[in-house]
């Protein structure tokens, strides 16, 4: 048995990809199309489990500063912010907390690109109404809240850009 072999026996993916991280940034950089393309299958499954580990592991993996450059493309695509505000809305509470942890990277970003901008603006009203209403039941998640009080702040201060 090869040494990655053993290591891919012992580890989990999740504790491979997180614990190796310049590795695994230069990897999922040199790679991202064919890994996001398939990762995002993950993103759409039915199967409750496959779906919020997969989220769990976006937002930890987007957040972490040796992935800047994934987390900067990942942003930018419009379809994937489609993707975490339909999972905002999913059936499961945790669902929905896990993709608020993506969520709020787009929103945070002081360099959104022009199509994720358009689409928050589009959406803006919704997006604090829904925000506003959003997990209330988390009372004793400052944290939560907090984060949540910012991104409906960010989005209510968007504005359409002058040309």
């Amino acid at each position: 048995m090869s040494t990655l072999s053993q290591v891919t026996f012992l580890c989990s993916p999740q504790d491979l990809l997180t614990r190796h991280k310049l590795l695994v940034a230069e990897f999922l950089e040199q790679n991202y199309d064919v890994i996001f393309e398939d990762y995002e299958k993950l993103l759409h499954s039915e199967n409750y489990v496959t779906k919020r580990q997969s989220l769990k592991l976006l937002g930890e993996l987007i957040l972490d500063r040796h992935n800047f450059a994934i987390m900067t493309k990942y942003i930018s695509k419009p379809e994937n912010l489609k993707l975490m505000m339909n999972l905002l809305r999913d059936k499961s509470p945790n669902i929905q907390f896990e993709a608020f942890h993506v969520f709020k990277v787009f929103v945070a970003s002081p360099n959104k690109t022009q199509p994720i901008v358009e689409i928050l603006l589009k959406n803006q009203p919704k997006l604090i109404e829904f925000l506003s209403n959003f997990q209330k039941e988390r009372t004793d998640d400052e944290q939560f809240t907090d984060e949540k009080n910012y991104l409906i702040k960010q989005i209510r201060d968007l504005k359409k850009p002058t040309a």
